[in-house]
């Protein structure tokens, strides 16, 4: 038995992944016959916090998510490699650290650098399965054609529900396009074989609505249903072959638009503004932002913070929208209940970074903060001994192209920069990573962070030689919420120079001692 196997057997899904494919096809005398290859249902949430009740808030109504984490493992502790979408997605969709990808930003294709990478799905699509991707798996504009068996669908839903708004929207951006004279970006260069952009400038202008819209509208009038209703399609369609089926959610991020009944869930007197609305003590101010992202909507302040009512109104419609993409998994959920799929089946939910809700004055992503860096991700295997359970264990983004692969009994492919974390799907428990790794840059300088049990050790070292423009240390057994920068005083210099060894040992001094070996 191969060691792949053998590993399949222990998290009790060996019936399902099928032989090896150097081996014979036909089943020999007294021995099972080949079964199934098992799918993998592969759900991605955009700018969604670990916000459910399978992570402890009570306030927020996420019941689908809920139910696939009573089938599940629900990982407390996963962190993105990058807190940005194309980033973090970039990582883990190749496995890769963003130093290796060299994606830091949202106008670069990874092919750029990468060109004969091999991508998640497309290890899958080699493998003999239907990969196909629906709306948001890649960043917007630099999708990866090879990865699919079938071109990408992306849905036409309008952003708003209200009609006055759109067409204020639709205005603007005819305003804007003809004062700059072209579109708000160009691609400035193209892969020669494919056409695939592989570099597109900055965009010259946004138009933006309202940060945030209790839409008039029923689910399937924007984007998100839009893209249930088709997922609930394409599963009808392949169900009888082995399938890679990728489907992205838009929402929580930006704009906060929901159909009205999300709101309705909600009585607004439920929400309060951050607890810790300050930057952190003895916090470098390179570590922070002025949360451009959010600026560009309308009738948010240039400048300066927001009140507590635009606080509110803003918690309020991230848990409307959340609640919404909540409702819109249930129904991809309940179609692979339906057609009788989920027994074999591998389900992944995870959303693509955290985000600040006003915490250390700080909206969006785009830190290094454990707000920004800390995601979601949910993982579900047919037969796994330890389903419903929770686990603390360390585990990154990275993580799951190797866990998927080990899962459905696939070869491991080289180069890949993270763990496989099928042992803990059995275990939730047992000792793992000692660390997890992220970074962010900044003009002129990269921010490289690393958690560890306790604590959250982060350097920002400039581009060019020379001394770290800052250091920070919390300490999440006093500090959970990262509020005082210990890294300059006297009586931590011990902990910070033993954490500033293990960040320069990296990813690879951290790895679990009992890590599955790739075949």
């Amino acid at each position: 038995m191969t060691r792949i196997a053998a590993r399949s057997l222990a998290v009790g899904v060996w019936v399902f992944v099928g032989l090896s494919s150097t081996t014979a096809a036909v089943a020999e005398p007294n021995k099972p016959a080949a079964s199934p290859k098992l799918n993998v249902l592969f759900i991605a949430v955009d700018d969604l916090r670990p916000e459910a009740g399978c992570y402890g808030n009570t306030l927020i109504r996420t019941p689908n998510i809920d139910r696939l984490a009573a089938r599940g493992t629900t990982f407390l502790r996963a962190y993105c490699q990058q807190a940005v979408c194309s980033p973090s997605r970039t990582s883990l969709l190749l496995g890769r650290r963003p130093d290796t990808t060299q994606v830091y930003d949202l106008q670069t294709h990874f092919r750029l650098h990468l060109p004969d990478v091999t991508t998640l799905p497309e290890h899958f699509k080699k493998h003999g399965y239907h990969t196909q991707g629906l709306s948001k798996i890649y960043h917007g504009g630099l999708d990866d054609r090879r990865s699919w068996s079938v071109p990408h669908w992306s849905p036409s839903a309008p952003g708003y529900g209200s009609p006055k708004i759109r067409e204020e929207l639709r205005a603007e951006q005819a305003r804007l396009r003809e004062e700059h004279g072209g579109p708000a970006e160009r691609v400035l260069q193209r892969d020669p074989e494919t056409g695939t952009p592989l570099k597109v400038s900055q965009p010259k202008f946004r138009a933006r609505g309202p940060a945030w819209e209790a839409a008039p509208v029923n689910d399937d009038e924007l984007a998100d249903g839009q893209t249930a209703k088709r997922a609930v399609e394409v599963l009808r369609e392949i169900k009888d072959k082995p399938f890679f089926l990728a489907v992205g959610f838009l929402k929580p991020h930006l704009p906060f638009v929901a159909p009205k009944k999300y709101f309705d869930m909600y009585r607004r007197e439920q929400f309060q503004p951050a607890a810790n609305p300050n930057p952190p003590k003895d916090c470098p101010e390179i570590a922070l932002h002025s949360w451009g992202e959010l600026r560009a909507y309308k009738g948010i302040p240039q400048k300066g913070p927001l009140t507590d009512e635009m606080a509110i109104d803003l918690i309020h419609g991230y848990y409307a929208a959340a609640s919404y993409t909540d409702a819109m998994i249930g129904r991809v959920l309940d179609e692979l209940d339906r057609l009788g799929l989920a027994e074999r089946t591998v389900v992944v939910l995870w959303g693509d970074h955290g985000w600040h809700l006003g915490d250390h004055g700080l909206w969006c992503k785009h830190t290094n903060f454990e707000k920004a860096t800390r995601s979601p991700l949910i993982i579900s295997a047919p037969g796994q001994k330890a389903a419903g359970r929770r686990s603390s264990a360390l585990v990154e983004f990275v993580d799951i192209y190797p866990t998927l692969v080990e899962l459905c009994g696939l070869p491991m492919p080289e180069g890949l920069e993270g763990t496989s974390a099928v042992p803990l799907l059995d275990e939730p428990d047992r000792p793992w990573k000692t660390a997890a790794f992220s970074q962010y840059p900044r003009s002129g300088a990269m921010g490289y962070t690393m958690r560890t049990d306790r604590y959250r050790y982060t350097e920002w070292r400039p581009r060019k030689p020379g001394p770290l423009l800052g250091v920070e240390l919390y300490d999440h057994q006093e500090d959970p919420e990262e509020n005082v920068n210990l890294a300059g005083r006297p009586e931590w210099k011990e902990t910070v120079e033993k954490l500033a060894a293990q960040l320069k040992a990296g990813w690879q001094g951290a790895k679990p001692k009992t890590a599955p070996v790739a075949e």
